[in-house]
């Protein structure tokens, strides 16, 4: 008699966990959720690689700059966008937006 009740409850049992496990596999915080973490895991990553190569580059700018004063020169004159009393600027194609 205690046997077939066993069987029940052995086979509710794995119905049970089965179920459970289906439910948590699936659900918000299952495989999906898993994959997308990793998803953007992976594009964390590339973004941070990407951010170090702009950092080395920078880098090698700046020792550029600070090794030459000419650089230097050029540079500041570039962005501040001034020429010496005796050049001549010709603009060509269209201005910048800023």
């Amino acid at each position: 008699m205690r046997a077939p009740f066993t069987r029940w409850g052995l086979g509710f049992a794995f119905v049970a966990m089965a179920g459970y496990a289906f439910v948590t596999l699936t659900g918000p915080h299952g495989i999906r959720a898993l994959q997308e973490k990793q998803r953007v895991i992976r594009e964390m990553q590339k973004h941070n690689a990407d951010d170090a190569k702009h950092n080395e580059r920078m880098r090698e700018r700046n020792q550029r700059l600070e090794a030459s004063p000419a650089d230097q020169e050029l540079e500041i004159r570039n962005q501040l966008k001034m020429v010496r009393p005796d050049e001549k600027v010709f603009i060509t194609g269209q201005p910048d937006s800023h």
